[in-house]
Formats: structure tokens, sequence, C-alpha cells
């Protein structure tokens, strides 16, 4: 909604309005006049005594004339030249109770019945309806509720219904065009829906119809056209579907057209230009396509013209230049395109043009300057470059200049607050360079100031002055240097400071402490030294505090602890030492914790597990030891979790296992071991995330199983005691299984000597059932060997000696080996099986560098070989000759 001063416009509909009432009186004079001598005065008396009586002590305390039977001396009562009640007028009274107890039907001569501004409930009474010569009924702003009831629209006399600013619920009836004689249909502010009926067509005297604040729906009917006494038609915060009915170009005495806060599409109808009577037109937030109509030029006497927040699209039509009577022009969230028109100069009685939110491009026209009375200045979020014209320090009205997210360069009007009246000065996200306008110095006015992410440069100590109303400022990401004055303390309105990636140095003043009403200070990515002065712990509204990437030193001030409204605790990237306080449980709110890159020692402090909302924590890059803190794991709501770079030990405690909201953590370069917690956010972390510890172990891709037998405990004392017992227990077991071993190879070798060896062994060669494979590296299938060598085909044969063929055999795993093939069982029977063994023996116990590494060996009936390291280079012994080469050699 949009308030504007008083204009000629308010003067017309007041003037209107007293026009209206003052005809209703006379009226009800008139009609009073005539009436006929009453016999019940005893019984309007005894009604409105009982529903005195109805209502609570307040109310009758307020109605203490109400006593006897001359009513025409109650107060709130008038009567007629025949003592009968002619008029109720109770408004403002502070009444409350219903209206059930009324017995309006003994108040045959009513006319004017006034009952607003109460606290009156429940629902209207259906029997009202009987009050055939009511000429004026007003319940509005009360708490009835309840529908409209349809017996109302038997007040044919009816010349002004008030219902509005109450809860009414259901629809308007459909029997509403019978009152013929209504003026003025105010039935705004209630729980209405359903549709606008028809009917309301044929009330051809309406003059004003208020509807808005409500939950109608449907479309606008069309015969709303036959009302064309109408003057105002305010039918906004509905939720009102279709299109603007041409039809409303019939209304040419309409002078408010309020449209606004509904479902309306389509383009606005060129129609809207015969309304040459119209002051102020509304439609906005709307889905209303299309360009702006040229016929909007035609309303000569328009004073306000808002069409904000639709999808308007092409240029600003030049038949806006003729509007000269316009005082507010807005067009703001649209798609409107093209430069913004010179024209616009012509509008000199503007006091508000507000074009922000669309794609407008070009220059600022310098036009704009001739607008002296400009009060609002919007032309944020467009595509507008080049440098803001001079001639807008003639703007010296001006209370809200807004110009951010554009591509302007250049400097600002140094002159822009000449006229003291500066309250929202706007101009972050462009490329302005040069420094802070002069006049903004002693602009006292000032309540929002927003002029990060330009280039600006100058002295923060001396550009700034002393800003009472200040409630934000914003000087982030440009070149501004010099320390922070004192007098910042002094902004006893100051909600939120940020001056961070700028240049600025010296200390924090402890007078920051003063403001305190500050609920956001980011003063990160400065040169900033010195401590953090403890008078911070004042802030008692503070919820973000952003100190990051300065050179602090000294500790963290326990007075942190007091900020109960905390959410944000950024000091990271300084040089804070000695430990954490135990005291910071006090921001009980925190959801960021950042204190990584200081110098703190000591250790974790377990309080950390009592910030339940905790949904960051970044201690790394510190000098912390000891254990993490079991109750870290009760920080239910944690996404992020970095304790890297410190020296903490021992095992992560078993409660992590429940952090089920954590989704990246960073423990690496630590001296912690012991398995991981069972986490998804622990078994998925990449091996950058846990490397450089002593002992990690557990289901993630880069570690190491840990081992099932050992009971992993978080007590130091404990798994001391259980690391001592592994260091005993794995040797000894390591020793027995090797024992067992070496005994079962000698047990099997000390009985082949004997006959019935020899007749087993050649048994099992002879069956195909002797397969042994021994391998230091891996198991080789005889499968492998047979694939490799093609069935020892003499293509692969490297070597032929005595006692068999050499063959080159390159396994599917990649590996190369050499395989001695041996005359099969089948060609040398016992022999040559004897043989085989006694080379598997000899080569078993014989240690030398220059013996080649035996890596298995295979009895079949078919094929018998042995498989041995390959050896590139060709020739063994001058291989060996060589000490060089000969201890590249891995050989036992």
């Amino acid at each position: 909604m949009i308030s504007i001063a008083v204009t000629p416009l308010f003067y017309c509909i007041c003037l209107s309005r007293v026009l209206l009432i003052t005809t209703v009186f006379i009226i009800l004079a008139f009609t009073s006049s005539f009436a006929t001598s009453p016999s019940n005065i005893g019984q309007e008396a005894e009604a409105l005594l009982e529903w005195k009586a109805s209502l609570d002590n307040q109310s009758q305390f307020q109605l203490s004339s109400w006593v006897g039977n001359i009513t025409c001396q109650w107060v709130g009562i008038s009567c007629n030249n025949f003592s009968s009640i002619s008029h109720v007028n109770l408004t403002g009274v502070g009444l409350k109770g219903t209206l059930y107890s009324f017995s309006f039907s003994s108040l045959h001569s009513l006319i004017s019945h006034s009952l607003s501004y109460n606290l009156l409930y429940g629902t209207i009474p259906s029997h009202l309806g009987n009050l055939s010569e009511l000429i004026y009924l007003d319940l509005s702003a009360n708490q009835l509720s309840g529908i409209i009831p349809p017996e109302l629209c038997q007040l044919t006399s009816l010349v002004i219904l008030n219902l509005n600013e109450n809860d009414i619920t259901g629809s308007i009836p459909h029997q509403i065009g019978k009152l013929h004689l209504l003026n003025e249909l105010n039935l705004f502010s209630n729980s209405l829906i359903g549709s606008i009926p028809v009917s309301i067509g044929n009330l051809t005297n309406l003059i004003f119809l208020r509807l808005y604040v409500n939950s109608l729906s449907g479309s606008i009917p069309h015969e709303l056209g036959n009302l064309t006494s109408l003057r105002t038609l305010s039918l906004h915060r509905n939720i009102l579907r279709g299109s603007i009915p041409v039809s409303i170009g019939s209304l040419g005495n309409l002078t408010i057209l309020a449209l606004s806060e509904n479902k309306f599409s389509g383009s606005i109808c060129h129609e809207i230009g015969m309304l040459a009577s119209l002051t102020w037109l509304n439609f906005y937030n709307n889905n209303l396509s299309g360009s702006v109509p040229t016929s909007i030029g035609n309303l000569g006497n328009l004073n306000v013209l808002c069409l904000d927040s639709n999808k308007l699209s092409g240029s600003i039509p030049q038949e806006i230049g003729m509007l000269g009577s316009l005082l507010v022009f807005s067009l703001t969230d649209n798609n409107l395109s093209g430069q913004i028109p010179a024209f616009v100069g012509n509008l000199t009685k503007l006091t508000r043009l507000r074009l922000h939110i669309n794609k407008l491009y070009g220059y600022i026209p310098q036009e704009i300057g001739k607008l002296k009375f400009l009060t609002n200045l919007y032309l944020s979020m467009n595509d507008l470059n080049g440098s803001i014209p001079y001639e807008f320090n003639n703007l010296t009205y001006l209370e809200h200049f807004e110009l951010s997210k554009n591509m302007l360069s250049g400097y600002l009007p140094q002159n822009v607050c000449n006229g003291r009246s500066l309250q929202n000065f706007i101009a972050f996200d462009n490329y302005l360079i040069g420094s802070i306008p002069k006049s903004l110095r002693n602009c006292t006015s000032l309540i929002r100031v927003r002029l990060e992410r330009n280039q600006l440069r100058g002295n923060i100590s001396e550009d700034f002055g002393i800003y009472p109303n200040l409630k934000y400022i914003d000087l982030s990401d440009n070149n501004f240097y010099g320390e922070i004055s004192t007098k910042w303390g002094h902004f006893q309105n100051l909600q939120s400071m940020k001056i961070s990636n700028n240049k600025i140095s010296g200390v924090i003043p402890p007078e920051l402490g003063r403001s305190t009403q500050l609920r956001l200070l980011d003063l990160s990515f400065n040169h900033l030294i010195g401590h953090i002065p403890k008078e911070l712990g004042r802030l008692a509204s503070l919820f973000h505090l952003n100190l990051g990437d300065n050179k602090l030193s000294g500790s963290i001030p326990l007075e942190i602890g007091m900020l109960s409204e905390l959410q944000y605790l950024i000091l990271s990237a300084n040089n804070i030492t000695k430990s954490i306080p135990e005291q910071i449980k006090g921001c009980s709110k925190l959801l960021n914790l950042s204190l990584s890159k200081n110098k703190l020692r000591g250790s974790v402090p377990f309080e950390i597990g009592n910030l339940h909302f905790l949904e960051m924590l970044d201690l790394s890059e510190n000098s912390l030891i000891g254990k993490i803190p079991t109750e870290l794991g009760g920080l239910q709501s944690l996404e992020i979790l970095n304790l890297s770079h410190n020296e903490l030990s021992n095992s992560i405690p078993t409660t992590f296992d429940e952090m089920s909201s954590l989704i990246i953590v960073d423990i690496s370069y630590n001296q912690l071991d012991g398995p991981l917690p069972n986490n998804k956010a622990f078994r998925e972390a990449p091996f950058g995330a846990l490397r450089n510890n002593k002992g990690l172990c557990g289901n993630a891709s880069s570690l190491k199983a840990c081992p099932s037998s050992i009971t992993w405990n978080e007590n130091p004392s404990e798994t001391k005691r259980n690391k001592v017992l592994i260091f005993f227990i794995i040797p000894i077991l390591g020793t027995m299984f090797l024992s067992l071993i070496v005994a079962g190879i000698l047990y099997t070798l000390l009985k082949r000597p004997g006959l019935r060896n020899k007749l087993n062994n050649r048994r099992e060669v002879q069956n195909g059932n002797m397969l042994a494979i021994w391998s230091c590296d891996e198991k080789m299938l005889y499968e492998n060997i047979i694939e490799a060598t093609e069935e020892f085909d003499s293509k692969h044969c490297v070597g032929v000696g005595g006692c068999g063929s050499v063959y080159k055999a390159e396994l599917q795993v990649g590996q190369v080996v050499a395989v001695k093939k041996l005359p099969s069982v089948e060609d040398g029977g016992i022999s040559h099986a004897k043989a085989f063994e006694n080379e598997i023996h000899a080569l078993l116990e014989i240690r030398h560098r220059n013996v080649v590494k035996l890596y298995g060996f295979c009895s079949h009936p078919r094929h018998s070989f042995l498989v041995y390291q390959f050896l590139e280079g060709g020739n063994l012994k001058e291989t060996l000759s060589n000490k060089e080469e000969a201890v590249n050699f891995e050989w036992i």
C-alpha cells in the first residue's frame, strides 16, 4: 500500500463524503418529522434496558444515563418530534457484548443505527431486517462473526451500509442488489469468500464500493460497468482472477481504482484511458502482462500510478510524460526494458519515482535532476551504466535514494544530503569510486546506508559523523582505511554494522559496547590489532559477531558467554591465544562457532556439547590437546565438524555414532587412534580428512580394518593397559602360529623317506592329487600357468637345462614369472618324482643372495613345474657379478 501526502484528491473525496452524509441526515430529519407519534415509547426503553443488562459491567457503567423511560435524554439516543427513538449513535463507547438481546423490532422509527468501534461480538441478528425505516447502519470495527444475514437486504431504504472491519464470513448475499438506494457499501477487512454478486450491478446509485481485504474469488462481473455513479472501487487484497473487464471504461466518474494484490491476468485494457476523472490507479502485485497502454496518457488528473510487481514488458510509453499531475510513478518489479525516458523530467510534481527491479539499461537521464520535489528515487536492480548525473545534487528533498545492483561508475553526488532529509542511501554492487560525499558527514537523518561492494575509498575516521537515527550501515568490500572512531559507540539505534574486507587498522574501540541495540557486527578481513574488548559482552541483542581474518591477539574474553542471543561467532584467522573459555556455553543459541587458524591451547571444553543448535564447529589449525569430549556427540544438529591440524589424542568417542546430521568431517593431522565412529560422515570421508593420525582404523576406504578381537576404550588408562596387552599377546600368538606351520612342513618332509610314503606319493601324483602352491606374494593356480604358456609352447621357452626347460609366463594379474618344467611323472616314474621332491627340499633350505626366489611348485600327472622369479637381463652370472645391479633384487 502507498501513503501519500494530503492532496486535492483527498480533499475532493472528503468533501464528497461530507455532502453524502449531509444528504443522508437531511433525509433522516425529513423522514423523522413525518413519523407517527409512537404509542410504544415504554417498549423502546424496555428494549434498550434489556440490551444494556446483557453487556458487561464496564459497558453498563458507560450507559449509566440509561434509566427511567425518558429515552431522549439517554447518552447516544436521539428522538424525532414525537419522542420516538430515531437515532442510536454509540460509536467508540467501548461496549462489550452481543446484539442477541437487542429487540430491534421495538424501534419502529429508527432511521440511523451506529455501533461502530466497540467490542461487540457474536453474529448479526437477522431481525435487524425488520427496521424498515433504516437509512444508515454502521456496525463496523467490532468483533462480529458469522454471515451477513440475507434479511438485511430487506432494508430497501438503506443509503449507507458499513459492516467493515469485523470477522464476518460466508459470501455476499446475492439479494444485495435489492438495495437500490444504496450509495455506500463497505464490507472491507472481513473474511468474506465467494464471488462478487452480479446483482451488485443493479446498485446504480452506488458511489463507494469497498470490498478489499477479504478472500473473494472469481472474476469482476462486467455488470459493474453499470455503476456509472461510482467514484471509488476498492477490491484490493482478495483472490480475484481473470482479466480486468473492459466495461470498467464506462465508469466515467471513477476517481479511485484499486485492484492490487489479486491474481488478475492478461493485459491492461486500453479502455482504462477513458477514466478521465481517475486520480488513483493501483494494479500492484497481480499477474498482468503485455505493455503499459499508451492510453494512460489520457488520464490528466492522475496522481498515483502503481503497476508494480506484475509481468509487464516493453518500454515505458512516452505518453506518460503528459501526466503533469502525477505524484507517484511506480513500475517496480516487472520486465520492462529500454532506457529511462528523458520525458520523466516533465513530471515536475513527482515525489516518488520507482523503477527498480526491471531490465532498464543505458544512462540515467540528467532530466531527473529537474524533479525538485522528489523524495523517493528507486532505480536499483537494473542494467544501468554510466555515471550518476551531476544534476542529482539538486534533489535536496531526497529521503530514499537507491541505485544498487547496476553497473554505475564514477562518483557519488556530493550534495546528496544537503537538504538534511536523507534517510536511506543505497548504492551497493556498482563500480563507484572516489570518497564519501561530504554532505553525508552531517546527515543526521540517516537511517540506512549500504555502499558495499564498490571501489570507494577514504578515511573512515574522518568521513563519517554521528548519526543518532542510524540503524544499518554496510561499507564492506571497499578501500576504506583509518581507524574505527570511538564515536561509533554513540549510535544508540545502530542494529547492524558491517565494515568487512577493507583496510581498517587500529583496535576495536571498547565504546562499541555502548551500542546496545547492535545485532550484527562484522569487522572481518581488515588489519585490526589488539584484544577483543570485553565490553562487547554488553551487546545483549547481538546474534552475529564476525572478527575473523584480522590480527587480533590475547584471549577470548569471558564476557562473550553473556551473549545469549548469539548465533554466529567467527574469530578465525587471528592470533588469539590461551584456551577456549568454558563460558562459551552461555551462547546457547549458537549455530556457527569458528575459531580456526589461531593459537588456542588446552583441551576442547566439554561445555561446547551444550550448544545443541550448533550446525558448524571449526576448531582447526590450533594447538588443542587431549581427547575429544564425549559430550560433542550430543550435537544432534551439527553438519560440519573440523578438528584438523591440532594435537588431539586418544580414540574418537562412540557417542559420535549418533550424530545423524553430520555431513562433513575433518579430523586429519592429530594423534587420534582407534576405530572411526559408525557414522556415514566418517565412513564416506575422503582420505585427506582422516590422514596423518596415530592409528585410526575402521570401515573407510583409506583406513585399515580394526582387529575384531580388540575392544577400544575411551578411558586413557584402560587404553594404555590394552596397548600393553596387545604388545605382548600379538607376538606370542604370531610365534605360535608360525611354529605350527613349520611343524606341519617338517612333519610332512620327515615322513617322505619311507617306502610307504614313496608309494603314497607316487599314487597321489598318478592320481593328479598333488597340487602344492606356496607363494610369498599371491597364489598362482595351475590353470593360469598352462594358459600363460599355451600348454608350454616352445615360443614361450627362454632356456633349456639338464633337468628341464624354462618358460616365460605372464599371468592374468600382470606378473611375469619363470616356469621350470620338469619331466612328467608319467614319463619318469618314481625317479622323476624323487628328483622333483629333492629339488623342492633343497630350494626350501637354501638362503643365498645368488639363488633366485621360489614362488611355488606343482606336481601333476601331465605337468610338474617350479615357479621362480623372472629376471630380465638375460645372463644371471653377469648380473650377479655386478654388485650395483645385484642389489636391485629383493632376494633373501
